[in-house]
């Protein structure tokens, strides 16, 4: 059935007024009164619903069933990504999503190329946000994942973070793979560099405020590839895939 994020309180029995974005893309797949649909709006749960009526900008369905279904990692995975170029940030979002990540930390590195007004940013979020929906609808996922307003690099990585902290780099003398192999699952926060990568003082930097430099084997990949393959990895070896 196709899933729609539908922010509200739903319960069985419930006629909902959709959103109108979701009532649009009923409309688009030609859906009509009757037909069945899954709804979910970020609690965890899911929840069937049957629509009841289709107009122009707007339509309605009754809820018929709930489902307790949890389709999270056993583990909270935050991606503090440099802002990349162009689009590429659309697609690590979108990617990243599809693999489990519960949180986004733009940040603004010394090579990043993107730089972003307050104003820009904004719409950034509002685009990055529909992002989120969007991929969190097509991978099943019933909770959306956070997504903190961007930050200078320098600022962030000196605060205190719950979460252990990795950041990957190729100077690292040890793997991902081999540290998450001897290790228990856990809380971390993945920290990429934007295409240059990070400088050698913002490594020597985020060393300096604890945290772990880790390396993704003897290739250096894009930074569009590197979040993507670490949570990958971190799932093979924790139980998320």
């Amino acid at each position: 059935m196709p899933r729609f994020f539908c922010p509200q309180p739903l319960a069985i029995g419930q006629l909902v007024a959709l959103p109108e974005a979701v009532a649009h893309h009923i409309q688009v797949l030609r859906l009509a009164p009757g037909d069945l649909i899954t709804l979910f709006n970020g609690d965890g749960d899911e929840y069937a619903a049957a629509l009841t009526d289709i107009a122009r900008r707007s339509a309605n369905a009754e809820i018929k069933a709930h489902t307790p279904r949890e389709a999270e990692l056993p583990f909270a995975v935050t991606l503090a990504q440099a802002l990349p170029e162009g689009s590429k940030m659309d697609w690590i979002i979108e990617k990243a999503i599809e693999l489990g990540v519960s949180g986004f930390q733009p940040l603004a590195a010394q090579r990043c190329v993107v730089r972003l007004s307050a104003e820009r940013a904004e719409k950034k979020l509002d685009h990055w946000r529909g992002i989120i929906v969007s991929a969190s609808e097509q991978s099943g996922r019933n909770r959306l994942a956070q997504l903190a307003p961007p930050q200078d690099y320098k600022q962030w990585i000196t605060q205190q973070d719950l979460h252990r902290r990795i950041i990957l780099t190729p100077r690292a003398e040890q793997s991902l793979a081999d540290w998450a192999r001897h290790q228990p699952p856990q809380a971390v926060t993945l920290v990429v560099g934007p295409e240059g990568g990070l400088s050698d003082q913002e490594e020597a930097l985020a060393i300096r405020h604890g945290a772990l430099p880790l390396a993704m084997g003897p290739r250096i990949l894009r930074t569009e590839t590197a979040a993507l393959a670490a949570v990958a990895i971190l799932s093979a070896a924790w139980g998320g895939l």
